[in-house]
């Protein structure tokens, strides 16, 4: 009998550390519970807040709505142990110990959930009034900048910037949106598709200056590399994330180009009896035949059950999800399923100069990916196409009254 079967066949003394209280590391710990582990379950987060849910903080916490987001999870029923402002600082599996500043913590498995952490923009370092919008401490110092109806000048035209900029204008604050790009979401989706996203920044009231370039960040305004200088009296940067992977530098543990944590297919990472979850980690999609790194929410909740069957049963269960994900912005819930780069055909339900409207890729016949705007049920319908690969007829796809699942080839 190997030692990780003898691990499992003893579940009730193994002792799981999940590293990271976000969504990803609070679901595999309930997870676990849910799957029937008996075993001790430590949480280990960097923050000292209670674990909270991050969407809220661009939008309800931001504007005041809500003081907060905890999780409604009653962690000592459940027998987790939350070991909170506690900061990890490295891995060493050899001697199954996670290091963190308040000292070693042993593990018979340890699961890797410390999310993504928001790119800086260069040179900002210790300007004052510049924003970084990711955590609950992040949204509480923005809130009484919204309150002040400050000019604020929102670096990436990105899903937090768009996010960050609709909560801006329903405070009532001057917004100008400055993207080096030539058009907002340029990483994320074509040129045609992004294109009629653009007049949603000038229909909320916000200037969108798209080619725009940061020379540089001054207290009290933004210099653009044309030499513009735009009044700001809070600057918020959204320009991406990168995996929180930093402390894992000498561990053994493979990370990817991304500086993410490479999973296989079953969320285990490169060194024995460690597991890698949500933001900070990438697997291979067969699916998609291509190895995915997926910064959504959708993602951390999936995960998770993958990661607690894995640790518990003998045998393994593989992760190939639907990528999912939604963003609400400027009066519109947008929401995008799949993962389109490898398709073939794009078809356009809808007029995208109207309140709602849907595109949708295919690759040989089969839908890969939609993104749907004012449209779930498209987006409803969607999904379990791509989930069961359902041919599909083009001609019938592109009638935006007839329902997706009748759209069949």
């Amino acid at each position: 009998m190997s030692q990780q079967t003898q691990r499992r066949s003893t579940s009730q003394g193994r002792r799981v550390v999940v590293v990271g209280a976000g969504m990803a590391g609070v679901q595999t710990a309930v997870a676990l519970r849910e799957q029937g582990f008996r075993g001790t379950i430590t949480l280990v987060g960097a923050e000292p807040h209670r674990p909270y849910d991050r969407p809220p903080l661009s939008k309800s916490v931001l504007l005041g709505k809500a003081e907060g987001s905890a999780f409604e999870v009653d962690f000592e029923a459940l027998g987790i142990a939350l070991d909170l402002g506690r900061e990890a600082l490295g891995v060493r599996p050899a001697e199954h110990e996670l290091d963190t500043a308040a000292g070693p913590v042993p593990y018979d498995v340890l699961v890797l959930a410390t999310g993504a952490e928001p790119i800086r923009l260069p040179g900002t370092e210790g300007v004052p009034g510049v924003h970084l919008l990711r955590t609950l401490d992040d949204a509480q110092r923005l809130r009484p900048v919204l309150v002040r109806q400050h000019d604020i000048v929102v670096v990436g035209a990105g899903w937090i910037g768009a996010e960050f900029a609709t909560a801006a204008r329903e405070a009532g604050c001057a917004v100008t949106v400055v993207e080096a790009a030539d058009r907002p979401l340029a990483g994320a989706l074509p040129a045609e598709v992004a294109a009629p996203m653009t007049a949603w920044y000038a229909d909320s009231g916000a200037e969108l200056r798209t080619h725009a370039r940061v020379a540089s960040v001054e207290p009290g305004a933004v210099v653009l590399a044309d030499g513009s200088r735009l009044p700001a009296g809070a600057v918020v940067v959204g320009i991406g994330a990168r995996p929180a992977t930093g402390w894992l530098a000498g561990s053994g543990i493979e990370l990817g180009a991304d500086r993410e944590v490479v999973a296989d297919a079953y969320l285990r990472a490169s060194v024995p009896d460690v597991y890698a979850v949500g933001d900070c980690a990438s697997f291979p999609s067969a699916r998609y035949g291509e190895r995915l790194l997926v910064h959504h929410w959708d993602n951390a909740i999936q995960g998770p059950r993958t990661v607690a069957a894995n640790i518990i049963g003998d045998t393994p269960t593989g992760y190939d999800p639907v990528p999912y994900f939604w963003s609400e912005q400027f009066g519109r819930f947008v929401q995008y399923v799949g993962h389109h780069p490898a398709a073939d055909t794009l078809l356009w339900r809808g007029d995208p100069l109207g309140p709602a409207w849907t595109v949708c890729w295919l690759r040989a016949g089969r839908l890969v990916a939609l993104l749907a705007v004012g449209r779930p049920r498209d987006l409803a319908q969607g999904r379990r196409l791509i989930e069961a690969g359902t041919p599909m007829a083009p001609e019938l796809l592109a009638d935006p009254a007839r329902p997706l699942k009748e759209a069949l080839a």
